[in-house]
């Protein structure tokens, strides 16, 4: 039934797995508890089983092929489930644990709900610590099921296809709306169409996506807003909006979260939009771990606050 594995020590799926996440041989080594030379040594090995060279060195990191891309998810997955299948999970004790939860953000998601989930955790459980990432993506789901993060916080506008292996958390659901800088010169008392059309916008687009909900909605009305800035953040939104004509279109949450809302003339957008809807995704391979669970306790009590 596993008759791949019977040319393979198991061993050597740790040694694969560390150096995935770590991209560092001296710091994959230490992790397993070999010497670098050992270490290599066990890659060599494994690279001889696969037929493959699994990581090459670039600029001073150990870069997977697209093979060990292709298998790392599956090797992480496995790990975890035999981790969690030899050794019953011990007592949770939130006040005593100094457990780091790794979390993939964009500044956006970060901004609408880690302040409130800081603040509960560090009443609760003063040693613990969340660990902030980039994500690379609306959901991280290659890197939730590596184990490269405990979860996600992403964005759905739209019904999407969830990879298995993965679970969510709805935090919140928000509607669009349109924010001005007060003063506006044209945009004053109310938003039309036509004013929204017209004017210039800013458009934040974190993974860099070709168009979001908002343009696609527009073009199946064969008409385009003019966008005038495109950034891969929101930091300096507040301050773009505030100093110029242009106006952003967001989630309400996002802009009383982020902007400074007596700079602001809000408006509900003068077309249709979908609802936002911001959830936390983790892997199903977590779903039984105690602190996990924990942390998965505290998201859900911010987010029906």
């Amino acid at each position: 039934m596993h008759s791949p594995l019977l040319k393979l020590d198991l061993n050597l799926l740790l040694v694969f797995d560390s150096l995935y996440r770590h991209g560092s041989v001296a710091e994959a080594a230490n992790e397993v508890a070999l010497s670098p030379s050992a270490f290599s040594h066990a890659l060599n090995r494994l690279r001889a089983t696969l037929n493959d060279p699994l990581f090459v060195r670039a600029g001073g990191r150990m870069v997977p092929t697209a093979k060990a891309k292709s298998i790392a998810t599956g090797i992480a997955a496995a790990l975890n489930s035999l981790t969690a299948s030899l050794h019953p999970q011990a007592v949770f004790e939130p006040a005593k644990s100094s457990q780091t939860f790794t979390f993939a953000v964009t500044d956006y998601t970060a901004a609408v709900i880690l302040p409130a989930l800081i603040s509960r955790v560090n009443q609760l459980a003063p040693g613990i610590s969340l660990k902030l990432v980039y994500s690379r993506e609306f959901n991280a789901d290659d890197d939730l099921l590596s184990g490269k993060v405990d979860f996600a916080l992403g964005f759905e506008e739209e019904q999407k296809l969830q990879k298995r292996g993965i679970e969510t958390i709805t935090c919140f659901t928000d509607g669009y709306v349109v924010a001005v800088r007060r003063g506006h010169p044209v945009i004053q008392h109310q938003l039309t169409r036509q004013a929204y059309l017209d004017a210039g916008h800013v458009v934040v687009r974190p993974w860099m996506e070709t168009r979001g909900v908002i343009d696609r909605y527009l073009e199946s009305q064969q008409v385009r807003r003019r966008i005038v800035v495109e950034l891969p953040s929101l930091m300096i939104a507040p301050i773009i909006v505030s100093r110029s004509d242009l106006v952003i279109t967001l989630p309400k949450r996002g802009i009383s979260s982020v902007f400074d809302m007596k700079d602001l003339v809000v408006f509900t957008p003068p077309f249709p939009t979908p609802q936002y809807n911001l959830k936390a995704y983790y892997s199903q391979t977590l779903s039984n771990s105690a602190g996990h669970v924990w942390m998965r306790e505290q998201i859900m009590a911010i987010s029906d606050a």
